[in-house]
């Protein structure tokens, strides 16, 4: 039986990718190429996507698009990370998948829209779910629960590829928290997700125990773990592969 018939090849998962199937697809509209690899605009995410085998021209391409010395978050990312590039950051992360949830629209759940950024962004510092820009809010849908008027829980979509969005941004002001608000946001922001015929999925730390438990209880399944990375761009320029040889076999976008 030849290697296309085997029944045992894994075919890739738009979940292994996720950003790149993103900006490849529904959030094409948002992508900044330079040759095969792909970003959001630093103002909408920090998120990029490399190919799943990068040779040493996507190297050099995204440290063209990024700038010498830049900061680039490397989400997912598998491999090693070249000569010369320093990595700054490393975290254990976990994806998981809607397997059942009870999602429901919630009547107290608002929509967000650009007037709220900056509660937003003082939301999120406040409570550091992750990184959250000031067109953030573009990637898709965000409810936030007020009292006495101010935004005191939120959460929204931001990764979208084919079929699946991402619940992102999930967090409660401190003095709030155990009423159950971001259950209550998780869920509806679900609803949403499932009314358009796609599944939720989100990402957290490995070391999120109280997040996972929570993630557990409300009918979402452990996927795959990856890792977060970011990596500093050389200051120096960085070397072209040429030789085909070297570079390795180039895959499609």
């Amino acid at each position: 039986m030849s290697t296309a018939e085997s029944p045992f090849v894994e075919t890739p998962h738009v979940l292994d990718n996720p950003a790149r199937a993103a900006l490849t697809g529904p959030h094409a509209g948002f992508a900044e190429r330079r040759g095969r690899v792909l970003r959001y605009p630093v103002d909408v995410s920090p998120w990029l996507a490399l190919p799943d085998e990068p040779d040493g021209d996507d190297w050099a391409d995204l440290a063209a698009l990024a700038g010498a010395g830049a900061e680039v978050a490397l989400p997912g990312f598998p491999g090693e990370i070249p000569d010369g590039w320093e990595v700054t950051f490393r975290m254990e992360g976990v994806q998981f998948v809607d397997d059942g949830l009870a999602a429901a629209p919630d009547p107290e759940a608002i929509r967000l829209g650009a007037a709220d950024v900056p509660e937003i962004l003082d939301l999120i510092a406040r409570t550091q779910p992750g990184p959250f820009e000031a067109r953030t809010i573009e990637l898709g849908t965000y409810l936030g629960i007020r009292r006495g008027g101010a935004l005191v829980a939120m959460a929204g979509e931001r990764l979208h590829p084919p079929g699946w969005t991402e619940i992102s941004a999930v967090c409660t002001d401190p003095a709030f928290r155990g009423e159950g608000l971001a259950t209550r946001l998780i869920l509806a922001v679900a609803h949403g997700i499932r009314e358009r015929g796609e599944t939720p999925f989100l990402h957290t730390s490995a070391g999120n125990v109280n997040a996972i438990r929570l993630y557990e209880s409300l009918g979402f399944r452990l996927r795959r773990r990856t890792t977060f990375l970011a990596a500093r761009v050389p200051e120096g320029p960085v070397r072209r592969i040429q030789s085909a040889s070297e570079a390795g076999p180039v895959h499609a976008l």
